[in-house]
């Protein structure tokens, strides 16, 4: 039985024109995790052994985090849908559910609706959605959002303090600070202070324009397939159920009490016990 992440293996994998990084384990149904900022697929760590017990288990770093490559473009979001689809078919993965959070329910969402005879199952975890009715006046509300637009600004200003803006930003969405381990905060600053990182973090908000005109067309063709919306219940909780029906017709979900926006640190057992019910309900 898989239990820790040392049964996982890490591989580089050339799809899309780029390099994404993969970490796989466990056997079964197959499940794609996909981060969000600043994180890598570290986000899953303590997700990933409980779901590898039931299922074959892929957490990849986006392009423009981790040790993937940054290119240059290709941040729209269902490029890199594109990325993360073809990662599941090398890996031999035809059909598979995909769950992501933050930027990377961003992902998810694209690629459920572009891949639509691949993807079993969507999970999208605290995250307002483009193409949602209540994308702009929510994003209004995120300075973060449109600091991060900026070209080139946020690079200069973060550059050697990867750090004391990852830790003070994480440490703001957080609900329980006793569930999270402050040295994660080590490794994604870490992360982010690599060649490129930071500008490609801030490549996928440069791209929410682009990807609030692609959702649109997504609604006109609703997902039938099962949608679990999920958050905490301090952050997008009670949005992400009627924000995801916008988008496909079989959506359950809800808040997590006592948590914030980080839901797969702060609360994972619950997170991976949403996720195995969703597959395992059909």
């Amino acid at each position: 039985m898989i239990g820790t992440l040392e049964d996982f293996t890490q591989q580089l994998m050339w799809v899309n024109g780029v390099r994404i990084n993969a970490v796989t384990g466990g056997s079964g149904q197959p499940i794609l995790l996909l981060h969000g900022w600043p994180e890598t697929w570290w986000e899953w760590h303590d997700v990933m052994p409980l779901l590898a017990r039931h299922f074959s288990v892929v957490a990849i770093d986006l392009r423009g985090a981790g040790f993937s490559d940054c290119p240059l473009d290709g941040y729209e979001k269902a490029v890199m849908a594109r990325d993360a689809h073809e990662v599941m078919v090398a890996l031999g993965h035809e059909r598979y559910a995909v769950c992501g959070h933050d930027i990377g329910g961003m992902v998810a969402l694209p690629q459920a609706a572009i891949y639509r005879e691949a993807v079993t199952h969507l999970a999208v975890l605290d995250v307002p959605l483009p193409g949602w009715t209540g994308w702009e006046a929510t994003i209004a509300k995120l300075w973060h959002f449109s600091f991060h637009m900026n070209r080139d600004l946020p690079e200069r200003l973060i550059h050697g303090r990867e750090y004391d803006y990852v830790s003070t930003f994480m440490a703001e969405r957080f609900y329980d600070h006793n569930t999270f381990d402050q040295a994660d905060i080590d490794i994604y600053a870490k992360a982010m202070a690599l060649p490129g990182r930071t500008r490609g973090g801030m490549e996928w908000y440069r791209t929410l324009a682009a990807d609030h005109a692609a959702a649109l067309e997504y609604k006109k063709q609703p997902l039938e397939i099962p949608v679990l919306a999920l958050g905490g219940e301090q952050r997008f909780g009670a949005h992400m159920a009627p924000m995801l029906k916008e988008f496909a017709s079989n959506v359950t979900g809800g808040s997590i009490p006592r948590c914030g926006h980080y839901v797969a640190d702060e609360r994972p057992d619950e997170v991976a016990a949403a996720l195995i019910d969703l597959l395992k309900a059909d």
